[in-house]
């Protein structure tokens, strides 16, 4: 944000150098990026400099993963693709803790950049509660009954 666009891109390069056949995920942490327009260019210079997947945030800072925030991401990813026809991974991380909400984000994905994405190796949620819901869910739909949040873990 203090305009080092040409710093940040060297680190990310230089991490992704040193990563050598491994996948680099950059971590925006889009909550403290203030605009819109502050996590394309994030998502941009992160891409460029070499990541394979681009990662809202580590899901301690608010807001965390929202959805205006992964659709910029997502459209930079789709931009990026038909620019240099490689594929870039991305993870909405925090605050994404029902199915109804996760359910979201995946028509969101298929919209954005269809179906070749929607699955792990380009799209992964971070959010232990939502495995939690999940299983929740699945019960529900075993038994007819929701069970207790205090039945599942916490963490």
């Amino acid at each position: 944000m203090a305009g080092e666009y040409n710093y940040v891109f060297d680190e990310i390069a230089a991490v992704k150098e040193a990563c050598g056949e491994a996948h680099l995920k950059v971590i925006l942490e889009t909550g403290e990026l203030s605009t819109l327009d502050n996590v394309r260019k994030a998502s941009d210079i992160a891409m460029y400099a070499g990541a394979d997947f681009i990662k809202t945030s580590t899901g301690k800072v608010q807001p965390a993963a929202t959805l205006p925030v992964t659709l910029v991401m997502l459209e930079a990813i789709r931009d990026f693709y038909y620019k240099e026809g490689k594929m870039i991974g991305m993870k909405p991380a925090g605050g994404i803790a029902t199915a109804k909400l996760a359910i979201q984000y995946l028509v969101v994905l298929n919209e954005t950049l269809g179906e070749a994405w929607m699955n792990p190796n380009y799209f992964r949620f971070g959010a232990s509660s939502l495995a939690n819901d999940l299983l929740m869910q699945i019960v529900k739909q075993t038994t007819g009954v929701y069970q207790s949040g205090d039945y599942f873990s916490k963490d």
